[in-house]
């Protein structure tokens, strides 16, 4: 049986390595070895004008700030410091499992079907969820800026991101393999969820004590989604309001809440 030092050990090098495989992962994504780049892939489900519920392009900007994040939890777990940290033992696995699935679905867009796609989107989201909780679950009043950033703000962007990501994905494959027929409900059904994802971002965001991470990300997605459905070549007047209030609501009530926490006197 390994020792606890020795499963510690195994954990950084899986952390490392999961971060690698995502980084390959994104490479082959977007097409740096060759292939297609994903808004042209799979019959371009994913371009921002084939699906209503598709942001701009400008929006998947945020994995950079994501994968700038992952980067630094990836380099910090590593230290020696961090080896026996009960935190990380509780948390790192899953932190890894999440880098892994990314990488995955980035494969899977070049090499597999749309829906495929969705299923490898819904497995990261669930992981992101299961890592999420880990995180909230095991946070100290006392823990400083640095842990803040590298387990709320790293993972609670990649979650939020990830939210809105399964949304517009289940959206795209719909669009890409659904009848014609559906073309008539497509702009109440994108209203619908919607005002569902923005419920889901703040009910998440009140049980995590208002971290502002996951809001942060889904109010970026919803404000581009807007721009999108308002000014693209799909336009949608009831998604582009409902995604540009959507956005307004789930980045300021969070803020909001914590502002008046600051000031709520204490018994």
């Amino acid at each position: 049986m390994a020792s606890p030092r020795s499963r510690d050990l195994s954990r950084q090098i899986v952390v490392i390595s999961a971060f690698c495989f995502m980084i390959v992962g994104d490479m082959v994504g977007i097409g740096a070895f060759g292939g297609t780049p994903i808004q042209d892939a799979v019959g371009g489900a994913f371009d921002p004008d084939a699906s209503y519920l598709t942001p701009t392009t400008t929006a998947f900007s945020i994995w950079s700030l994501i994968y700038l994040g992952l980067l630094g939890y990836t380099v910090w777990q590593a230290l020696p410091s961090q080896r026996a940290s009960e935190r990380q033992r509780v948390v790192g696995w899953w932190i890894a499992l999440t880098m892994v699935l990314n990488g995955a679905w980035l494969v899977t867009v070049q090499f597999a079907g749309v829906w495929a796609t969705v299923v490898v989107l819904a497995l990261l989201l669930a992981a992101l969820c299961a890592a999420y909780v880990k995180i909230v679950r095991t946070r100290e009043p006392h823990d400083g800026i640095l842990p803040a950033l590298l387990y709320d703000g790293a993972t609670g962007l990649h979650l939020g991101w990830a939210t809105l990501a399964t949304v517009a994905n289940l959206g795209a494959a719909l669009t890409a393999t659904g009848p014609e027929s559906w073309a008539g409900a497509a702009a109440l059904a994108g209203t619908l969820v919607v005002v569902a994802v923005v419920v889901i971002a703040l009910a998440l965001t009140a049980w995590s004590r208002w971290s502002i991470a996951p809001a942060l990300a889904i109010g970026w997605g919803l404000g581009w989604l807007s721009v999108a459905r308002l000014g693209g070549d799909l336009p949608s007047t009831p998604i582009g309001i409902a995604a540009l209030v959507g956005a307004i609501l789930v980045i300021l009530v969070p803020m909001g809440m914590r502002v008046l926490r600051q000031f709520r006197p204490v018994d």
